[in-house]
């Protein structure tokens, strides 16, 4: 008989209500299949964040549940409510929680920085308890699905979540709920709404993080787009927040080491240039237009020599032409002149003759049948007359 009592004790528990605006409860449940924009059958989840003091909820239909969604969908719920829960209770899914523990829970960084912007506390549920958040898994998902989701044929999703809004503020809103026999759009107009922590001004960055690593080409791979990052770090795991204008690469340390606008399309390479090793620039970035442009500043006749070439068939001498461009950086554009015309002079216009006569030091010298100006001798001038009739106009 006292064992009896005793094992009836067990199974006694405590209802838990909470003040207006201190919580909400969230979760996912399976919502069957939608129409995606293409027209295509797609397997949808039903989001759903419940006020735990009116009852009041926001649902959204999605498809899938990755950290971008799980935080949009937060997101979506603050702006439906007009304020923010202090506390979210929640289940141990990935893309909230990376490990689940009772005293300690590894919180998804992602997600620790949306409650850091709304200043809402993170509160999951110890493992394999979930009906610590029964608001939300009986009277919402289960309701979701046997009253909003029951009996559709597969709609197009966007339609389905404009209804969806409109059920929470009539059907479900208006309905008198089975545990406070109240109105959940009532209570929450009167009380709930004003007991919440207001939306921040500033609009939140939604950010993905995720661990990479910098491969040898001096890029990380996020979201099928490609990033450079300091080729120093090559062969290092680094860390990348993907925002949605801007990618921030961190080290280890978690300095930041490059910011980039967000690739635009999956494949797109955004590169720093000063990324890339020195040495392999000049390759990179050489052009036509632009070693004309640089020969041109440089001289007539290192001019020619980069025209010619260009416009060398059918080899391609792009590369050549902008390694005797390079030459400048060591010798100086004055003497690259200078042994570009003596390259011209002998009919060798090439790199090798160019570079061996630079090194050599013998740009300087002058050319073969070409005296220098030191030695012209000056012309002399003569009178045509004799000087006598000169001064004699002089009046001598």
């Amino acid at each position: 008989m006292h064992r009896q009592e005793g094992d009836r004790a067990k199974d006694a528990c405590v209802r838990v209500e909470v003040l207006p605006g201190e919580q909400a409860q969230v979760d996912f449940g399976y919502a069957r299949l939608t129409l995606d924009p293409t027209g295509r059958l797609r397997k949808t989840w039903a989001f759903v964040m419940t006020l735990s003091h009116s009852r009041h909820q926001f649902v959204e239909l999605v498809y899938d549940q990755t950290v971008e969604t799980w935080l949009a969908c937060h997101v979506h719920a603050f702006a439906f409510f007009g304020g923010v829960p202090k506390t979210i209770v929640l289940d141990n899914l990935k893309a909230a929680i990376l490990k689940a523990c009772r005293e300690n829970p590894l919180v998804q960084r992602a997600y620790r920085e949306l409650a850091e912007h709304y200043d809402f506390l993170i509160d999951p549920n110890p493992p394999a308890m979930p009906h610590l958040k029964g608001k939300v898994e009986k009277g919402g998902v289960h309701y979701v699905k046997r009253n909003f989701l029951a009996g559709r044929d597969p709609e197009p999703t966007v339609e389905l979540n404009v209804k969806a809004r409109e059920w929470c503020l009539r059907t479900a809103g208006e309905r008198v709920h089975g545990t406070t026999r109240k109105q959940p759009i009532r209570v929450f107009e009167t009380v709930e709404r004003q007991a919440l922590l207001p939306l921040p001004v500033a609009v939140y960055d939604l950010a993905v993080w995720k661990q990479v690593k910098l491969q040898r080409d001096c890029y990380v791979t996020f979201e099928k787009a490609y990033y450079s990052a300091p080729y120093r770090l090559v062969g290092e795991q680094l860390l990348v927040r993907g925002g949605l204008k801007t990618v921030r690469i961190y080290a280890a340390d978690h300095a930041l080491v490059a910011i980039h606008d967000r690739a635009k399309e999956p494949g797109e390479r955004v590169t720093n240039l000063d990324h890339l090793p020195p040495y392999k620039l000049p390759g990179l970035t050489v052009s036509r237009d632009g070693c004309r442009a640089k020969a041109e500043l440089i001289g007539p006749a290192t001019s020619t020599v980069i025209d010619e070439l260009l416009e060398s068939r059918p080899v391609d001498k792009l590369r050549t032409a902008g390694r005797v461009l390079e030459l400048t950086t060591r010798y100086g554009p004055e003497s690259l002149e200078r042994a570009c015309a003596r390259a011209l002079h002998f009919g060798e216009p090439t790199y090798s003759t160019i570079a061996g006569t630079l090194k050599a030091g013998t740009d300087a010298e002058p050319l073969p049948g070409a005296e220098p100006m030191e030695s012209v001798t000056r012309p002399v001038y003569r009178f045509v007359r004799n000087v006598g009739d000169f001064f004699a106009a002089l009046g001598a």
